[in-house]
């Protein structure tokens, strides 16, 4: 009998993230986690190595919204808590990071040695479990026999003991089965039945995109159904990129009573929304002020299907999705008369300036994002940080097959930057090398964690990087404490950020943009800034006390939710 070929648990592991599609993961090395790490380049992966735990946390989430799913590695105890907001960001977010912990030995767990990096009490397990709560499921590997079975089940933390021991490695073979489980076919055929029948009965039916269809990975299926139900589309905050926005169905974002009134007039008269993956949270729906009622709203969810007041369990959102464009008779549907298209409109704080062209005028909110989107490419990557950039971003309308990343619900600041590492990272070894990635990042998240464009930098990226200088934290002065000292933050020399992280003369640019008409010159005059040939970052100057509409509506109505409670 031929003796089983057998492989080493950490080798297994990491065939398998390979399998998946993963090229390059992110980590900090440690004692605990250095031995494994000799292991990645004979895997096919590339290891990139981050300023801190943080920050490749906030990489591998950047990474996983271009490629589907990424990796990274920590040390026990001090490196995966940091890395700890970062992962709760990703699984806040439904973004696919694998986290793996280099940890002591089984030995040392199990005579409970007080051992560095924990409180010298024997008790391995307190940063295990603190990470449970934010994982989608998590394993210990301390069992050679069941190893291999759990990794393909889960991947989570790994003993400094373990990693060199052997497991049987002919499941390599077999590729890991990542398809949802197949819908109850006839709660499928009703509920399509169903969707049809109310689609086909609507005067005023619109389309309703959130953030699901990127996550779970059904974009070509909606852009399709999109494309011949020929319905007014709207997105969520959260679903930004996730059709194409030049389309002549693209309506608009909807952001509940923070849209502008012709928006609001359009989906709230509905008589029919087709929601597809809907997450609810307050600011994907202007604090909770999406007024579509549940007798005219269709939900499409991962795993069910909601029409009316009726639940369809064990439906799942792909499959529906491909019967309905297989079962429908697009022919019968209505599309609405009269509908009003294009993003929300902005107001800024500085009232009176929206129309205003002259060229030494400051760089407003209200002026700022629509010219943006008369810059953006097709094919762009749009990093936008958490506060004025991701709000701002609402009101840019983007060319066709613009991929937006941004933190709307768990809004860690500072996230921006590494998930800008992390995406360029991902562009380099996708099909589409040449996208450009460019991030807009205010200066007080640029001071979280602005030593990842060191990292930028060591790998030969080049994103545009966009840095909102608006002396301080604009967020919080809009919310409380206007003028108070606790919302200033320490001038930073930003420009020389690039070459004080390493950058080679010839290899780096920057600028400096105080008003339009500078904007005009360099964004829009077709010159080698565009091109994106080397890391640039551009220091935009802005109003101290300018904010976009979007965020001062969003205060109000987190305001007025509060004193309802």
């Amino acid at each position: 009998m031929a003796e089983q070929e057998e492989t080493e648990i950490v080798n297994y592991l990491f065939q398998r993230l390979h399998q998946l599609g993963i090229r390059s993961v992110h980590g900090v090395p440690g004692d605990f986690n250095l031995v494994a790490l000799d292991y990645l380049d004979p895997a096919g992966l590339k290891w990139v190595g981050n300023c801190s735990e943080l920050n490749a946390g906030y990489a591998a989430d950047g990474y996983a919204r271009i490629n589907g799913i990424s990796a990274m590695i920590t040390t026990f105890g001090v490196g995966e808590l940091s890395a700890i907001p970062a992962i709760a960001g990703s699984y806040s977010e439904r973004v696919s990071v694998v986290n793996i912990v280099g940890v002591p030995s089984t030995k040392s767990e199990r005579n409970r040695v007080p051992v560095h990096h924990t409180f010298a009490d024997g008790d391995y397990s307190v940063f295990r479990n603190m990470s449970k709560s934010i994982s989608q499921a998590s394993i210990t590997i301390d069992d050679i026999k069941v190893a291999g079975r759990e990794i393909d089940r889960v991947l989570r933390a790994l003993p400094t003991d373990m990693v060199l021991r052997k497991i049987p490695a002919q499941s390599l073979g077999t590729p890991i089965d990542l398809d949802m489980p197949p819908s109850d076919p006839e709660a499928e055929v009703e509920a399509a039945q169903s969707i049809a029948k109310a689609l086909y009965a609507a005067k005023n039916a619109i389309i309703l995109v959130d953030v699901g269809v990127i996550r779970y990975r059904v974009l070509a299926e909606v852009q399709e159904f999109i494309d011949r139900l020929k319905l007014p589309v709207f997105l969520t905050p959260m679903a930004r990129g996730a059709i194409n926005e030049a389309s002549p169905h693209f309506a608009g974002v909807y952001i509940g009573d923070v849209s502008g009134p012709e928006i609001q007039q359009a989906v709230q008269s509905a008589d029919v929304v087709l929601s597809i993956g809907p997450l609810r949270s307050d600011f994907n729906s202007g604090v909770f002020t999406n007024h579509t009622k549940t007798k005219r709203t269709i939900e499409i969810h991962l795993d069910r299907t909601k029409v009316g007041y009726s639940t369809y369990l064990h439906v799942g959102m792909k499959s529906i999705l491909q019967r309905l464009l297989n079962s429908v008779d697009f022919r019968k549907t209505h599309y609405p008369e009269s509908i009003a298209f294009g993003p929300i409109i902005s107001q800024s704080i500085n009232k009176g300036d929206e129309h205003i062209n002259s060229t030494n005028q400051d760089v407003t909110h209200s002026w700022l994002w629509t010219h943006v989107g008369d810059w953006l490419q097709e094919d762009d990557v749009v990093v936008a940080e958490i506060g004025t950039p991701s709000f701002g971003i609402m009101d840019t309308r983007f060319p066709k097959g613009v991929t937006a990343i941004t933190q709307i619900l768990w809004g860690s600041i500072g996230f921006s930057i590494g998930a800008c590492q992390g995406a360029s990272i991902a562009v380099r070894e996708s099909d589409q090398p040449s996208r450009r990635v460019i991030l807009f990042v205010g200066d007080g998240s640029f001071q979280i964690t602005g030593n990842e464009i060191s990292t930028m930098i060591r790998h030969g990226l080049k994103p545009i990087i966009i840095v909102l200088n608006n002396d301080g934290y604009t967020t919080e002065r809009m919310i409380h404490g206007e003028d108070m000292m606790y919302n200033d933050i320490q001038p930073w020399k930003y420009r020389k950020f690039l070459k004080a992280f390493g950058a080679k003369k010839g290899e780096y640019k920057t600028y400096a943009v105080e008003n339009r008409a500078e904007f005009q010159n360099l964004f829009m005059r077709g010159n080698e800034f565009s091109k994106a040939n080397v890391i640039q970052l551009v220091e935009l100057f802005m109003p101290r006390k300018d904010a976009p509409h979007g965020l001062l509506s969003t205060i109000e109505g987190m305001t007025n939710f509060n004193a309802k409670l």
